[in-house]
């Protein structure tokens, strides 16, 4: 996936959750899974932009871990909500799926970075710079 397709992605998911968390209801539960929601979502697409802009492949794979790790809390923090009864399951499932997919992408990109990070000869592609 080309980088401003990602960077554009990274921030509808963070629109999409921002929606969902300007919504009711409007629990003292909700609100604290909200927030906790809204955070690692934003943090997915600004991590990823910081990325982009890193100064070697070491430093590129370990910002990517950041925003793996943040995609992966998103998912935690929807589970929460879909199993605590404050959200319906169907109405988390796109988002929900969203964030599988972007997940996935930045996994296989940490791996290919690594990849090349391994076998520095070879010529890289739209790597981040060496």
């Amino acid at each position: 996936m080309a980088e401003e397709d990602m960077k554009q992605r990274t921030k509808s998911y963070a629109l999409r959750v921002i929606r969902l968390v300007e919504s009711p209801p409007s629990t003292r539960t909700a609100e604290v899974l909200g927030k906790q929601l809204l955070r690692a979502a934003t943090a997915v697409g600004a991590n990823y932009r910081a990325a982009r802009r890193s100064r070697s492949p070491a430093d590129f794979i370990a910002k990517l871990g950041i925003v793996e790790e943040e995609a992966d809390e998103c998912l935690y923090w929807m589970e929460l909500l879909v199993e605590s009864g404050l959200v319906p399951a169907a109405r988390l499932e796109s988002l929900r799926d969203e964030g599988d997919q972007i997940l996935a992408i930045i996994i296989a990109s940490i791996r290919t970075a690594r990849a090349r990070k391994a076998t520095p000869d070879r010529p890289a592609a739209s790597s981040p710079p060496s």
